[in-house]
C-alpha cells in the first residue's frame, strides 16, 4: 500500500508483463481534493500521517485479514460516491478516508514491531551517523543535518527513518539530533574556553542565539549558566 501527498507526482500501469503475458493488476486508488476534508477534523489532523511522505520501496504490507478490511471500507467510500448524495454522504466518506488512515498508522507499526533487529541495527548506523557528521567539517559548513540527510545516508526516507527511530527508541530523529548537539555542547562548555558565539558557530549555527535557545529548552538552563554551574 503507497500513500502520495498533495503535490507529488505518479504513474500508473493498468497491466504487468509477466512471462510474456498480460495480467490485469488488482486493487484500488483512492484520490481526493483538499477541499473534501479541509472543513472536517482530517483536514487538520492529515499532516500528523507521515507516511504520505516515504519513499515507494517503503510501503506498507499488509496481511491477508489486513487487506480484507480495508477492501470493506473502501467498498463503502464506493458506495457513498455512487448513490444519490445527500447531506450525510461528505462527512461519511471522509469518516471512512480517516478509518482507513488510522488503521494504515496502525499496520505500520506493525511493521516497525515486526522487523525489530533490522530497526536497531539502523539505529545503531544512525548514531555512527550523527558520530561522523559532527566530526567532520560538514557541520560547519552546512550546519545541523537534516531528517532527510540523515535518512539519504542510510538509504530511507527522513519521514520513514524518524517514524522507525521513534518506535524503536521513543524518540524521533530530531531529537536524537538535537541530544547528540547537546552532548557535544556540554563537552565543548565545559573543557574549553571558547565563548557561547565560537560554541554556537563551531556547531553549525548561524545565530548564537539561536543555540542559546535550543541548549535552555533541552538543558533549563542557558550555556552560560551550565558552565558556570559546573
Amino acid at each position: 500500500m503507497l500513500f502520495i501527498g498533495a503535490g507529488q507526482v505518479a504513474s500508473f500501469s493498468h497491466a504487468v508483463e509477466h512471462a510474456n503475458t498480460e495480467t490485469a493488476s488488482q486493487g484500488w486508488t483512492i484520490l481526493f481534493h483538499p477541499d473534501l476534508i479541509r472543513k472536517a477534523t482530517l483536514g487538520k489532523t492529515i499532516h500528523e500521517y507521515s507516511f504520505f511522505n516515504y519513499e515507494i520501496n517503503e510501503a506498507l504490507h499488509l496481511a491477508d485479514k489486513e487487506r480484507r478490511f480495508l477492501n470493506t471500507l473502501v467498498d463503502t467510500i464506493e458506495m457513498e460516491i455512487q448513490q444519490n448524495m445527500d447531506r450525510h454522504s461528505q462527512e461519511l466518506i471522509i469518516q471512512n478516508l480517516e478509518t482507513i488512515l488510522k488503521y494504515s498508522n496502525r499496520y505500520y507499526d506493525r511493521q516497525f514491531y515486526t522487523r525489530t533487529n533490522i530497526n536497531k541495527d539502523l539505529a545503531s548506523q544512525f548514531e555512527r551517523f550523527l558520530q561522523s557528521y559532527f566530526a567532520s567539517e560538514e557541520l560547519s559548513e552546512k550546519g545541523l543535518p537534516t531528517i532527510d540527510q540523515c535518512g539519504q545516508a542510510l538509504n530511507m526516507s527522513g519521514p520513514y527513518l524518524s517514524d522507525l527511530l521513534r518506535t524503536e527508541t521513543g524518540r524521533s530523529a530530531k531529537d536524537h539530533i538535537y541530544g547528540y548537539l547537546i552532548e557535544r555542547a556540554k563537552t565543548k562548555l565545559l573543557n574549553s574556553n571558547d565563548s557561547v558565539s565560537q560554541v554556537a558557530y563551531s556547531l553549525g549555527f548561524d545565530y548564537p542565539q539561536n543555540f542559546s535557545k535550543l541548549f535552555k529548552s533541552k538543558t533549563g538552563m542557558s550555556p552560560s549558566e551550565y558552565r558556570n554551574l559546573n
